[in-house]
């Protein structure tokens, strides 16, 4: 799905990304780890980039829009499958197909209370699990998300990353809790200064490695 060789990104001549070299098989389920700055969201962008036509993204400031409700912020994920007046008919009245959709997804991520709940007034954990849950729903065929459960209790940001390992097809999460990343995912790279320091099964991630990784530069 993805194949990158000697891959680098620059913003105003200062280089972010250099010499990556990265292959994602379909199917695959992966965390990018790293100390901030690292180059993690770029990486993530560059890949949502070169698939984007099949892609969901999570990104790290949740993205969406205040004023409306859970329910159709998780609606955004599908807008673009559907007619303008589909799209407006479904703002006014929910049409039976999208709760019928929706709703469960909401279930499963704890918070089905808060359906029709303006985002504006749910707390950073719940709408974190709000731009999750938009991003399932979308139903792409690879899923990335940038640090998807920061904001989230950690006796429940295992069961959201079970929740969207069972219901994507290819995941590429960064994320900066590294326990939770070694329990929850087979294969782990790590990345510093922009560059790919390893890629490895997370049985062979010992804390040598994780040493290394998070040095001070």
């Amino acid at each position: 799905m993805f194949d990158l060789n000697n891959i680098s990104v620059a913003y105003s001549d200062t280089p972010v990304l250099v010499d990556i070299s990265l292959n994602i098989r379909e199917g695959e389920k992966i965390v990018i780890i790293g100390t901030s700055g690292a180059g993690k969201s770029t990486l993530l962008g560059k890949l949502y980039e070169m698939q984007q036509d099949r892609a969901a993204f999570i990104h790290q400031d949740y993205a969406l829009v205040p004023q409306l409700s859970a329910f159709h912020n998780v609606c955004i994920g599908r807008l673009d499958r559907h007619s303008t007046a589909y799209n407006l008919f479904n703002l006014i009245k929910p049409r039976k197909a999208e709760l019928a959709s929706v709703t469960p997804i909401l279930e499963s991520l704890g918070m089905p209370e808060k359906t029709f709940e303006r985002v504006s007034s749910l707390s950073g954990g719940q709408q974190q699990r709000v731009a999750v849950a938009r991003a399932v729903y979308r139903e792409a065929d690879v899923l990335l998300g940038d640090e998807p459960v920061s904001s989230i209790d950690p006796h429940q940001a295992g069961a959201v990353l079970n929740f969207l390992k069972q219901r994507s097809k290819t995941l590429i999460l960064a994320m900066h809790d590294v326990q939770l990343a070694l329990e929850h995912f087979d294969r782990i790279v790590g990345l510093r200064l922009g560059r790919i320091i390893f890629d490895l099964p997370s049985v062979e991630v010992n804390d040598k490695i994780l040493t290394d990784l998070y040095r001070p530069c």
